[in-house]
């Protein structure tokens, strides 16, 4: 993987039952869920496609 960038967030009691909902299909551990979370929401608002057409 290429250089990352850690970010700190905060959840709420009840935001945090729900992420924990996905372990297992979005990762194991906190930071796996978090990314991939984030990563589907990009992925199903077309920002990651538009991002790439840009580049090229």
């Amino acid at each position: 993987m290429s250089k990352s960038k850690r970010v700190q967030v905060a959840f709420t009691e009840s935001q945090w039952k729900l992420l924990e909902k996905f372990r297992g299909e979005f990762g194991d551990g906190d930071a796996d869920i978090v990314r991939n979370i984030v990563l589907a929401w990009l992925s199903e608002k077309s920002f990651i496609s538009t991002s790439a057409k840009n580049k090229g």
